[in-house]
C-alpha cells in the first residue's frame, strides 16, 4: 500500500517484518494462513474482536484468550497460557511514525508478552492507532485508548466517565498501569507488524 510505504521502510529499518493491506478482511485472511498448528496467545484488544480473529484461528489452531473463557478455566489460567504460546498477537495502544511502539495495560500480561517469550508476535494495527511522533502516540495511548477502554470495561475511574482523557487518578478500578515502549525489535524472536488501513479498536 502506498500510504504505509514510509511507514513500512521506518519499521523494516528497526528489525520488524511489515505487511500492509487495505481492509481488516484481507488482514484476517493473511493471518489465518501464517498461523497454522500452533499455540496462540491473544493480548486483550477490540481490533482483534473486530476482525473476528479468535474464531478463525481457533479451528485450526489452540488459542488462549481471557475475552473468551472456556468452561473450567480462569482468565488469570487463560492469561498463563496465552503468556506460553508459541505465538501471540496483539494490537498496540499507539505506533508513532518515527518508529516506536506504545502500550498501556492494567494486568501488564498483554504487555509482558509482548516483550518477550513467543516464538513470533503479530502486531495488529489499524490506521487510526499511527501518531506522527513517540509523544503523540503516548498521548494518544493515554488520552484516546485507555479511556475509552476504561469505559467499554465498565470501570470506576474519572476517564471512563466522558472517555475524554486520562486524568491520571488513583482509582482502584485504574487501568493504566504499565506503559511498555518499543525502540526497536527485540533482540529474540520474529516480529511482524500488520498496518490495515481501517479504523479498528481503540
Amino acid at each position: 500500500m502506498k500510504k504505509f510505504e514510509l511507514l513500512k521502510s521506518v519499521f523494516e529499518k528497526r528489525g520488524y517484518t511489515v505487511s500492509c493491506f487495505e481492509t481488516a478482511k484481507e488482514a484476517a485472511d493473511y493471518l489465518d494462513l501464517q498461523i497454522n498448528g500452533k499455540t496462540v496467545g491473544f493480548g486483550g484488544s477490540v481490533t482483534l474482536e473486530e476482525m473476528g480473529l479468535y474464531e478463525r484461528l481457533s479451528s485450526h489452531n489452540d488459542v488462549h484468550w481471557h475475552q473468551r473463557i472456556p468452561e473450567g478455566k480462569t482468565g488469570k489460567d487463560v492469561r498463563f497460557a496465552a503468556n506460553r504460546a508459541e505465538v501471540y498477537v496483539s494490537s498496540v495502544n499507539g505506533l508513532a511514525e518515527t518508529g516506536e511502539i506504545i502500550n498501556i495495560d492494567g494486568n501488564c500480561n498483554r504487555v509482558a508478552s509482548i516483550f518477550y517469550g513467543h516464538e513470533k508476535v503479530y502486531l495488529v494495527v489499524g490506521e487510526n492507532k499511527i501518531a506522527k511522533d513517540y509523544d503523540d502516540a503516548l498521548w494518544r495511548a493515554r488520552n484516546i485508548a485507555s479511556p475509552l477502554n476504561a469505559k467499554r470495561l465498565g470501570m470506576k475511574t474519572p476517564c471512563a466517565v466522558k472517555a475524554d482523557r486520562c486524568y491520571d487518578c488513583k482509582s482502584p478500578d485504574r487501568i493504566c498501569r504499565g506503559l511498555s515502549v518499543l525502540w526497536s525489535k527485540p533482540m529474540t524472536g520474529e516480529f511482524e507488524v500488520v498496518l490495515i488501513g481501517e479504523q479498528l479498536g481503540y
